[in-house]
């Protein structure tokens, strides 16, 4: 059973478009790319698949003469299926595993761009190291992750609390009993996570323990390909530094805490890929005395957040009962949990059509240490957003940024309801999409 996306309206509309370019759809594997593409083939009369991993013979076809309308003839005839324009849909699923195939998507768009052509691949990053320019402005990427809490929550079939989650603010907070009810759901978001395979098994049949044995299927399989990022990298080392970013979960990466013979270089090497893979998403620390908050990014000083919650907490080994039971998530995974889940809302939250950087800001000094979680830039304002895993805690780090930086307010998520504190504006976890985009 398929569960709506927010990806899908950006599917269609492009789909709708009278000039189109070639669709490339990036993301780390098993986000629920494929899966999207099949959903809007809904729309059309014909619809074409190829799986460069799967169909080994069909890169024959991408040898030598890259001529679209020459590769739609000789498609339809080896899968049976008619490739018009306007009427059909081409898939190119794993692309990375054919270089030519990724060669031929800037011919497509100059030669046939009535065609709607979609092309995706999870490993793609890896490719283009290979290929340097294989069709800069002519090919559109979209960027996919893991089901967000909106729509978690939509294919748990709470349409009507969305709809009121989306609807409170600083000055409509919601009731007491339904700011409890989407804490729960919350909660089980951070045990479960986004990938959409746990999310489409928890929603049919409510079952946290099955779902938990599906994240460990998924988990074997994302480490089973550590083996395809690089031959020169032992997948050893991969899986030694993936171990180490959930570890490190929450604080600036260390290198020498990384368990292994390695040194530095070869500890980078093995994170960099993990990077390009999607499994990784780095927060850069940033001065933040102006904007853009890249311009004073320090690239020595970065946290690493896995890709998802409900891995995190399988690879961590935590107690899913008190995530479920305890008031406050401070105790589970020292209160990290809930910062990740606020980076990863905050990607997901971003334009589909770029890939989102994320910042924070640490001061380090003797007895005056200070770090406040994210970074925001709206328009030409910054704005501090801390996380806290309960309902209390200090400030300090937030007002302090407030007053060295002269911003105008700053934003901490929490488990407490909408409220206000001086410059400050305290919202619920469950609506850091709304508040940010706002």
């Amino acid at each position: 059973m398929y569960f709506r996306r927010d990806i899908d309206s950006e599917l269609l509309r492009w789909s709708r478009e009278t000039s189109r370019k070639p669709l490339l759809l990036r993301g780390a594997r098993q986000v629920g790319k494929s899966s999207t593409v099949r959903e809007l083939a809904k729309q059309f009369e014909f619809f074409l698949e190829v799986n460069f991993e799967e169909q080994k013979e069909v890169h024959k076809l991408f040898r030598g003469d890259l001529t679209p309308g020459n590769i739609c003839e000789n498609l339809s005839i080896m899968y049976n299926v008619p490739v018009k324009a306007g009427r059909t849909l081409l898939f190119f699923d794993e692309i990375q595993a054919c270089k030519s195939a990724i060669v031929s998507l800037r011919f497509f768009y100059e030669k046939m761009p009535e065609l709607h052509l979609i092309s995706a691949g999870s490993l793609l990053e890896f490719a283009f190291e290979e290929l340097p320019s294989f069709g800069v402005g002519r090919i559109r990427s979209i960027f996919i992750y893991p089901f967000s809490f909106n729509e978690f929550l939509s294919a748990c079939g709470e349409n009507i609390l969305l709809k009121a989650k989306k609807e409170a603010d600083i000055d409509h907070p919601l009731q007491d009993p339904v700011h409890r009810k989407l804490i729960d759901f919350l909660k089980k978001f951070l045990i479960l996570g986004g990938m959409p395979e746990v999310v489409s098994n928890y929603a049919l049949k409510k079952d946290i323990t099955e779902c938990q044995r599906i994240l460990d299927d998924l988990i074997i399989t994302l480490k089973a390909d550590f083996s395809k990022y690089k031959k020169r990298v032992p997948d050893l080392r991969i899986s030694e530094v993936f171990d180490s970013v959930i570890k490190q979960s929450g604080r600036k990466f260390t290198y020498s805490k990384v368990v292994s013979e390695s040194n530095h270089k070869q500890i980078k090497e093995a994170l960099d890929l993990l990077i390009m893979a999607g499994l990784v998403i780095t927060v850069t620390h940033s001065s933040a005395n102006g904007i853009p908050l890249g311009a004073e990014a320090d690239l020595k000083k970065r946290k690493m957040i896995i890709i998802d919650t409900g891995i995190l907490q399988r690879l961590s080994g935590l107690d899913i009962s008190m995530i479920i039971l305890e008031e406050t998530l401070d105790m589970v995974n020292k209160g990290s949990i809930a910062e990740i889940y606020t980076g990863l809302e905050l990607i997901k939250a971003a334009s589909c059509y770029s890939g989102s950087e994320l910042y924070y800001w640490q001061r380090e000094a003797l007895n005056s240490n200070a770090e406040v979680d994210y970074l925001l830039q709206k328009g030409r304002n910054i704005i501090p957003v801390e996380v806290k895993s309960g309902t209390k805690g200090s400030m300090q780090s937030l007002f302090l940024f407030l007053k060295e930086k002269r911003c105008k307010y700053g934003i901490r998520f929490s488990l407490e309801n909408f409220s206000t504190y001086n410059q400050v504006f305290s919202c619920p976890l469950y609506s850091v999409r709304e508040v940010t985009r706002s």
